[in-house]
């Protein structure tokens, strides 16, 4: 994970509750959830954590990779999947164009899910949008070839976008307090004792599961002290 020493050996991942160690599994940036800035608003979307967490990362990588080792083979279950949604949205000649879509979902997550965020507006949101998503089974796709297909990238990429939405969304609605870039005006306060935890959230086509784990509330090593949490004053 970005964020350890580069010293770490462990690559750590939460599975089913508990956490695992995942050889080989690294992050940086915002999916490392770590930030070298300590109270920066939003920590680890800065340059700093890419370059010196992504150089961690790359040492780590060096050292696990071997020169000349084949790639592990995919079951080909999985590679069926990824061409059968290529395929599928490839060749849609339904009514909705995907600009639209976008569009439209850009358009939702604008005015229900902004910065300033309430239980009213993110709940219509919630209805909003799943609207844009279902238009995905009448999807049209002008250009079907394979070269330099851009109608058909903008499409991959909204399929992708569009699922993040309903997950921001979602997890938005359930977090009834203000943390950081999420700022209820309804919920000001932030409530540690609910809500000190990372949102974890399960994207099943348009139907979510919103779940939760516990924040580290010690350090990796003893080099550094743990700095708990304080409230944000201006």
């Amino acid at each position: 994970m970005g964020g350890i020493p580069t010293n770490y050996k462990a690559e750590v991942l939460t599975i089913n509750g508990s956490e695992k160690i995942v050889p080989g599994l690294m992050a940086i940036g915002e999916a490392a959830c770590v930030s070298v800035h300590g109270a920066n608003r939003l920590g680890s979307n800065s340059l700093i954590d890419l370059v010196v967490f992504g150089r961690a990362a790359a040492k780590r990588a060096a050292e696990l990779i071997k020169i000349g080792t084949p790639h592990e083979k995919i079951s080909e279950n999985e590679t069926e999947k990824c061409l059968e949604r290529f395929d599928r949205l490839r060749n849609g000649n339904g009514e909705n164009k995907t600009a639209d879509l976008r569009l439209a979902m850009q358009k939702t997550m604008q005015s229900k899910c902004a910065v300033f965020r309430t239980d009213k507006t993110l709940k219509e949101g919630i209805n909003e949008i799943r609207k844009p998503f279902d238009g995905i089974n009448s999807i049209y796709v002008k250009d079907k070839s394979l070269i330099f297909n851009t109608d058909l990238v903008e499409t991959l990429e909204f399929d992708n976008l569009i699922r993040q939405a309903i997950t921001t969304m979602d997890s938005a609605y359930h977090r009834k307090e203000s943390r950081g870039a999420h700022a209820r005006e309804d919920f000001p306060k932030r409530n540690d004792e609910k809500f000190m935890q990372h949102t974890l959230s399960w994207c099943n086509g348009k139907e979510t599961k919103i779940d939760y784990r516990p924040v580290h509330k010690s350090t990796l090593t003893d080099d550094v002290q743990y700095f708990p949490p304080q409230e944000r004053i201006y």
